[in-house]
């Protein structure tokens, strides 16, 4: 059976660290930004967490990447 290639987009939108959690950037951060308080654009700047729900299904797809 052939090796499972790692998922080009996602590898672009996640990192794993040091500790092997999956680190994400929040969504609604593209546009309509001066309709968003100071508070709400500074959270959402800043990255975060995958669900551990979701985190092994992240793995998989992206097992190749180092």
């Amino acid at each position: 059976m052939p090796k499972q290639k790692t998922h080009s987009g996602l590898k672009k939108r996640v990192k794993i660290t040091g500790t092997g959690k999956v680190v994400r950037g929040h969504a609604y951060t593209g546009h309509l930004k001066t309709n968003k308080t100071h508070k709400q654009n500074k959270n959402l700047s800043k990255s975060t967490l995958v669900h551990p729900t979701d985190e092994k299904r992240i793995k998989q797809l992206i097992s190749n990447m180092k």
